[in-house]
């Protein structure tokens, strides 16, 4: 296969942002689209409320535990971005061959986690009585699909970091679409219901993690993958977790601050449950478009640091806070607006009143959560891990859950829940902000005195 790459040093900018961000709005839309499908669909219409809530009770979890080890993937990213802008062949090949090796062996790891801690992070979280089973059948198929998860999520970081975004998107679409079929067919013609969804996931993951591998080794251009050569190279691999272990945590201290969300929705019963895991989903489509232009502000920035064009990096962070600021603002707009008409066919007349105050409080701001994208995806292109991990810890993740703990026990509603969110998205802004221009400064001056 040739090696499919674009050159993010070049101008004009805005329309190399547009085509290389464009397939990942796809990609992570047609994702969302998916596990839409699979719980939205699938169980909402052919199962009931009771199993999608059980579905939607392991959100925070999943996304704990998954999110926390994909997040190296961002690691991976600037590595090999930085090495293909400095044209440094043999760190790309150690970096490439390093995050696959590792992808497998953390992925292994995870499902011993998942096994050993799914019921008792499910207890911990007080969900409903009626659902804590299913809930657990649920996590124990679908931990079995994260090695598949991190392989397919580090491959795809590799194609990212040398400009292709396409192939990923492909893989995607492919696994997607098995996925809809296979959990069509398990919760229809064999009645197995959430043990019937997870399962089609976790055979469809292993499809797109395949995909990706055999993508690898194919290409014969920078990212070329040799199976004889799989192994953690320590100088690489430090490089790599410097990046992605902050930004694991920081996606673990998400999900945990959106674990103690979840704790305080569990309070109103199983109604609430579905119409929140319902506004997440449609939440998810919004994030999809402000995340892929944070994406291609990490990859764009990456390669312009390695290549030493530190000038290129603030015109690419004004151009993705634009798109990305007109992203959430539009479709959390749009969102808002069709809760009405939409989610009587998916939820409960008792659930609606939740999924739409979730969506009032949260959805119709959202375009302070794609700024506040913009300034973390830059600052980890930079190379930087650690400040933009703390920054988002304390304004995000700290702050959420001492809000759990104040102002919603003062006022117990959904509303007052949700609130958090548009407050902590502004703060945090604000301090990454100061943070980018410092470090742009700072690299700045050590080129100039280099």
């Amino acid at each position: 296969m040739r090696s499919s790459s674009m050159d993010m040093t070049r101008e004009p900018f805005s329309l190399n942002l547009i085509r290389f961000a464009f397939p990942l709005v796809l990609m992570s839309m047609l994702q969302i689209l998916f596990m839409a499908c699979d719980d939205m669909v699938i169980l909402g219409l052919f199962v009931g409320s009771d199993a999608l809530a059980s579905v939607g009770a392991t959100t925070y979890i999943v996304n704990l535990f998954i999110n926390g080890f994909s997040g190296l993937s961002v690691g991976v990213n600037v590595v090999v971005a930085q090495s293909i802008g400095a044209r440094q062949k043999e760190n790309t090949e150690k970096a490439v061959h390093t995050a696959m090796a590792s992808s497998l062996l953390l992925g292994i790891f995870l499902i011993g986690v998942g096994e050993v801690f799914g019921r008792t992070c499910l207890e911990a979280l007080n969900t409903p009585l009626d659902i804590i089973d299913s809930s657990t059948l649920y996590l124990r198929i679908y931990f079995l699909s994260t090695p598949a998860n991190l392989i397919f999520n580090f491959a795809s970081a590799i194609m990212r970091a040398k400009g292709d975004s396409r192939h990923p998107f492909i893989y995607l679409t492919i696994s997607g679409v098995l996925d809809i079929i296979l959990c069509t067919a398990f919760v229809l013609l064999f009645d197995l219901g959430v043990g019937g969804v997870a399962l089609g996931t976790l055979i469809s993951q292993y499809v797109s993690a395949i995909l990706s591998i055999s993508a690898l080794i194919r290409d014969r251009g920078d990212v070329h993958l040799d199976v004889r050569k799989l192994g953690i190279h320590g100088g690489v691999f430090k490089r790599i977790l410097a990046i992605g272990i902050p930004t694991g945590l920081n996606n673990m201290a998400f999900s945990f601050s959106n674990m103690q969300i979840q704790s305080a929705i569990n309070i109103f019963g199983s109604a609430a449950v579905a119409g929140c895991s319902v506004s997440t989903t449609m939440e998810n489509f919004v994030y999809a478009a402000t995340n892929s232009v944070m994406q291609a502000c990490i990859s764009f920035t990456g390669q312009n640091v390695g290549a030493g064009k530190i000038g290129n990096v603030p015109k690419i962070v004004h151009l993705c806070l634009l798109y990305s600021f007109i992203a959430g603002t539009v479709l959390g707009v749009f969102v808002y607006f069709i809760g009405y008409p939409l989610l009587p066919y998916f939820i409960s007349l008792d659930s609606i009143p939740y999924a739409m105050s979730r969506n009032l409080v949260a959805m119709l701001p959202y375009g302070l959560c794609g700024i506040m994208e913009v300034y973390t995806g830059v600052q980890r292109g930079l190379g930087k891990g650690l400040a933009p991990t703390v920054i988002t810890l304390l304004g995000v993740c700290l702050f959420r859950v001492i809000w759990v703990h104040t102002a919603f026990n003062a006022v117990m509603t959904i509303e007052m829940l949700f609130l958090s969110y548009p407050i902590s998205w502004s703060f945090t802004t604000i301090a990454h902000y100061i943070c980018y221009k410092k470090d742009l400064r700072d690299m700045r001056k050590r080129l100039v005195s280099a």
